[in-house]
């Protein structure tokens, strides 16, 4: 029997949490190391929507798709994710572009329609009439899960499958000796291992660098505002010009001006009471609304907004994986880095991704 793999997987996010948890599943021995409690940070403060939503190409566009496919999947072997199909009603784009994504996306398979005023209004009853477009868009099955307990569902499941998580240890560097790593020191020790894999979103740059791989991560801020608990309001995302919101599973209202939330500047406080107002701009007048917090998280981005989901070139024994889209392709993110450090198959529909395309200039 060939020995198993000995993995470190550095991140607990989601992104980290699904390549722990297909690898331990699919049989290697895997360590999580978070400088955290797990849980990750780009992860806890997203808006947490799984789509394939408009203005991406038709390869991200498939890659999308199957990843809300694995979504499925994984919610039924790990049915802790909470994962919803609520939908989503969208106008938040000019009418000639709505048009283009609802013709292209539904000759692509996606499952979306207009919808006149009065249709999106059963939908959607609590939003205040005046506020919705004569005709707008609906995606029937886009979803949405709990983020941070989502990751932390998905690291339980690895843990069942005999994971180990380390948290609270910090990775300092990588250690390299030729075209290998050889392990990681943390402000805990040296730890060795076969395999690892970089899970850290915008520390990616950081950490790759003390092997030399580049990787030209940014990380915008975006700030979401957060209500305190309402009873149930909206039955699905809602995607306006002024403000993306949901409601959460805790009875809590999330918006931003866009799903990635706003960057506040210096002036967050101010960004979050323009945020409720429109907030209640969209909504029925009569429904009472209250700011209870807001967040300002930062996602990783790279410079063409798409993901790097590969060995680093030079190093097959790294696995690099950074996304700003981590809570839609995680399932798929994390059963195909598991196929291709463990059998060495790379999906076709990750072709476009690799890390070299930056790495290499």
């Amino acid at each position: 029997m060939p020995q198993r793999k000995n993995i470190l997987v550095i991140g607990a996010g989601i992104i980290g949490a699904s390549i722990a948890y297909h690898l331990a599943r699919d049989g290697a021995r895997v360590t999580i190391l978070d400088a955290g409690q797990g849980g990750g940070i780009a992860t806890r403060y997203s808006w947490a929507w799984i789509n394939a939503s408009w203005g991406n190409p038709e390869p991200y566009f498939r890659l999308r798709m199957r990843a809300m496919h694995e979504w499925r999947r994984l919610a039924a072997d790990v049915p802790d994710v909470g994962l919803r199909w609520p939908g989503g009603l969208l106008w938040d784009i000019e009418p000639d572009e709505l048009a283009a994504y609802v013709a292209g996306h539904a000759g692509w398979g996606y499952d979306i329609r207009f919808v006149d005023r009065a249709e999106a209004l059963r939908l959607e009853p609590n939003l205040a009439p005046s506020s919705v477009p004569e005709r707008a868009a609906h995606v029937r099955e886009e979803g949405v899960v709990e983020p941070e307990t989502a990751a932390l569902a998905l690291i339980r499941a690895a843990e069942a499958k005999g994971a180990v998580l380390k948290s609270g240890v910090k990775v300092l560097r990588l250690t390299r000796q030729g075209d290998r790593i050889t392990g990681v020191v943390t402000d805990h020790g040296e730890i060795t291992a076969d395999h690892v894999v970089l899970a850290v979103g915008a520390a990616t740059t950081e950490l790759a660098a003390t092997a030399g791989i580049r990787v030209p991560t940014v990380a915008p801020p975006g700030l979401l505002v957060v209500t305190q608990p309402v009873p149930p309001l909206l039955n699905g995302l809602v995607m306006a010009p002024e403000l993306h919101v949901r409601q959460r599973s805790d009875g809590r209202l999330i918006a931003g001006a866009d799903f990635g939330g706003t960057d506040p500047g210096s002036e967050a406080k101010e960004v979050a009471e323009g945020t409720m107002v429109a907030m209640r701009a969209l909504m029925r007048s009569d429904i009472k609304r209250e700011l209870d917090h807001f967040t300002v998280g930062y996602r990783p981005m790279l410079p063409d907004d798409l993901p790097a989901v590969s060995a680093a070139p030079g190093i097959d024994n790294l696995y690099v994986a950074i996304t700003h889209s981590g809570i839609t392709l995680a399932p798929a993110l994390g059963l195909f880095a598991a196929e291709e450090i463990l059998g060495g198959t790379r999906d076709p529909l990750l072709t476009p991704y690799s890390i070299a395309r930056f790495a290499l200039r």
